[in-house]
């Protein structure tokens, strides 16, 4: 058995001393190891990959790690066994490139992952589900009925024991609830103009400003509204010669390959 194990936590002594003592003790051999301390919020990180030849039964290990190591170091952890896929589910509204670029490397198997359904608040895309052969819900959304859409949301979620969500250009801002059950497991993606081209024609606003270079960032989710932790970045370079079409296209190619490195980081 191959494991993966992610850490987060206030940052004191003894640490890496503690994990990886631990490890030993249940038989595992480390095999990448890499950790950073966050200076300025005191937060200790870190990532580590172990393998046991005599695996101990992981729902043991993770009963032993949570009363050795959580609770002392008030760990926030997450353990991932290798060979088994992470369930990944896409929200998508109307525009279609970032979908077809996740679904494209899912078929050819470039994404380790599992995609158990694609959820949209309009029908435009139960086509390209269909074309994929992955079940589609159309669950739609309006401030009259939001909390009903995200319970529904939930729900679904739940039943198909997702792990974390992709947004694909789901143009709905995301509430609290869904946060909560999902923290640091929703993957988002949008331009990079903000906050200095909000609104709904950013490519337009930035062409009439001049902008030599434009990018794309994927982020986790929270409730502060796109200023989640960033996990993958890109810009291109564009000048006068360049139409506003050009800079849409090129902002488009930005936010598919954005997404699915961020998709890669987050299951790597």
């Amino acid at each position: 058995m191959k494991l993966t194990i992610l850490i987060y936590c206030p940052d004191q002594k003894g640490i890496i001393n503690a994990v990886t003592n631990f490890l030993y003790v249940k038989g595992g051999n480390i095999v990448y190891l890499d950790q950073h301390v966050d200076k300025e919020t005191g937060i200790f990180f870190m990532r580590l990959e172990s393998e046991f030849q005599n695996a101990p039964k992981l729902s043991e290990l993770r009963t032993d790690f949570e009363s050795d190591l959580v609770m002392p170091f008030q760990m926030q952890w997450r353990f991932y066994e290798h060979g088994n896929k992470p369930k990944m589910a896409i929200f998508v509204s109307k525009y279609d490139h970032c979908l077809y670029d996740l679904l494209g490397r899912y078929n050819s198997g470039e994404l380790q992952v599992e995609i158990p359904f694609i959820l949209s608040n309009h029908n435009d895309l139960s086509r390209v589900a269909q074309q994929f052969k992955i079940p589609f819900h159309h669950v739609p959304v309006s401030k009259a009925i939001k909390t009903e859409a995200e319970q529904t949301q939930i729900r679904l979620l739940k039943a198909h024991h997702v792990d974390f969500i992709v947004l694909a250009r789901y143009m709905q801002i995301i509430n609290t609830p869904l946060i909560k059950a999902y923290t640091n497991k929703i993957i988002n993606i949008h331009h990079s103009f903000l906050p200095a081209f909000a609104g709904a024609k950013p490519y337009h606003a930035a062409f009439k400003r001049g902008v030599k270079i434009i990018g794309a960032t994927s982020h986790y989710v929270t409730e502060e509204l796109d200023a989640g932790p960033i996990i993958a970045q890109d810009v291109t370079p564009v000048s006068h010669a360049h139409s506003i079409k050009d800079f849409i296209a090129k902002g488009r190619d930005l936010e598919k390959i954005v997404l699915s490195n961020a998709v890669r980081l987050h299951v790597a």
